[in-house]
């Protein structure tokens, strides 16, 4: 079965440049598995990156027992919902890509509060709640 996305579409790639998603497909799809729930796809940004590290989440070091690439500001990426939730509430929350952030985050993190850092418009911008001028 295919995963959707916030917008209720079919869950779009996130990144592959690095290879993100808690399955390194590429996409935030999630299971029983993935207890962090890596279903927000981020454009992470230096600020971002800092705030996570503060917190003791480490996303710019290289740890290739993981598959992890490191990553730098610009770099999309599959993040926890705690995480980037956390990252709100200190001011610091990245970039949201909602065509491929899965609708699984909306458990812990309001469509509202994704909207407010949407990087993407979809094909139907009244989706965002907002009419076009």
């Amino acid at each position: 079965m295919t995963e959707r996305n916030v917008l209720g579409d079919e869950l779009e790639p996130c990144g592959t440049d690095p290879l993100t998603g808690f399955y390194r497909d590429g996409c935030c799809n999630t299971g029983p598995e993935d207890a962090g729930s890596h279903t927000i796809c981020a454009v992470v940004t230096a600020e971002f990156l800092e705030h996570q590290l503060s917190i003791g989440n480490d996303l710019s070091t290289h740890r290739p027992e993981y598959r992890f690439p490191g990553l730098v500001p610009g770099d999309r990426w599959c993040v926890t919902a705690a995480n980037w939730a956390r990252a709100y509430r200190d001011g610091a929350a990245a970039p949201v890509v909602l065509a491929s952030t899965n609708r699984a985050v909306l458990r812990l993190v309001p469509l509202d509060v994704l909207r407010e850092f949407a990087v993407d418009v979809p094909a139907d911008p009244s989706s965002l709640g907002t009419e076009p001028p």
